[in-house]
């Protein structure tokens, strides 16, 4: 398919980047049932790590399968299925070439206490044997580990961007004067998008944020420029603002398990806001696949 005009406009946004990483992006842009729009859907699967194989499955035991995975996203018409090594390379000569894949490069685990820090789970040449567009990496600004985390970053993006692949960045604050109500936080969330522009993310994974504003110093701010954080639109606008004025890719994080009227609501509000889309992973995989395809057809439709 030839790229449409929008999507010819978002890779001009890009400016240093090879050709290589250029024309992985544009593969994620021009596939699905968005293809061309500018918009994205991916079907993210790295909670196994995150929270344990029965918090994330048993509500759905299908999902236990790796090929399961593979099927929903491809069925589905996501954009992009982004998972870490064990999920993808278990799929990846069966479903070759079927859906543009992300490495998750990095992952945590809920058996460690207060570490707020991720190992490195894979490599960026694990990356290039799968065939993917990108790599995914998580920081997580405001931690005692984000010096480290970011240093990881520059240097896994010297090697990705080298081997034309894309970087996606998991930007989820937590720690040192973040407090845990202010994860959330218009303020936050912004900081956090801009960093992760800062460091060269191709795309930008964020929470949806609240109104709330934490950092004390952030506040006369808001105040005294007027900016919007009441609707959640223009929570939206701003976290784009923040993004290079939104020359970058941002993508919202659909989080814990909710109903469908309050995924769709959140998708309306990221459409409106002028958001990229949604990576949107215990909402779809934990639900019957019919109910699954139904629900992020809804939100395809929506931001198509």
């Amino acid at each position: 398919m030839l790229r449409s005009e929008t999507v010819r406009k978002i890779l001009s946004w890009y400016e240093g980047e090879t050709p290589g990483l250029k024309s992985n992006l544009s593969r994620l842009l021009m596939h699905g049932r968005l293809a061309g729009t500018g918009r994205l859907v991916i079907l993210p699967v790295d909670q196994g790590f995150e929270h344990g194989p029965a918090r994330s499955f048993a509500p759905n035991p299908a999902a236990y399968d790796p090929h399961y995975l593979y099927e929903l996203a491809i069925e589905a018409g996501v954009s992009g299925y982004a998972a870490p090594l064990g999920l993808l390379e278990q799929g990846a000569d069966t479903f070759a070439g079927e859906v543009p894949l992300i490495l998750k490069l990095n992952s945590g685990n809920s058996l460690a206490s207060g570490s707020n820090d991720q190992a490195l789970t894979a490599t960026v040449e694990d990356a290039m044997r799968l065939g993917c567009v990108g790599v995914g990496f998580t920081i997580y600004p405001g931690s005692d580990s984000a010096y480290d985390m970011l240093e990881e970053l520059r240097e896994i993006s010297v090697k990705a961007k080298s081997r034309g692949l894309m970087t996606v960045v998991w930007s989820y604050p937590r720690g040192g004067k973040v407090t845990k109500e202010g994860e959330t936080a218009v303020d936050i969330i912004a900081y956090a998008a801009h960093m992760a522009a800062l460091m060269g993310a191709t795309i930008i994974k964020v929470k949806l944020p609240t109104s709330d504003i934490d950092l004390d110093a952030a506040r006369p701010f808001y105040e005294k420029h007027a900016i919007k954080t009441e609707d959640a639109a223009d929570r939206v606008r701003h976290i784009m603002q923040a993004s290079f004025a939104g020359k970058r890719l941002v993508v919202f994080s659909g989080g814990a398990a909710k109903t469908p009227e309050e995924l769709l609501d959140e998708v309306r509000a990221i459409r409106d806001g002028g958001g990229n889309g949604s990576i949107i992973g215990r909402n779809s995989f934990q639900r019957p696949k019919e109910e699954a395809l139904h629900l992020l057809k809804q939100a395809m439709d929506i931001y198509a």
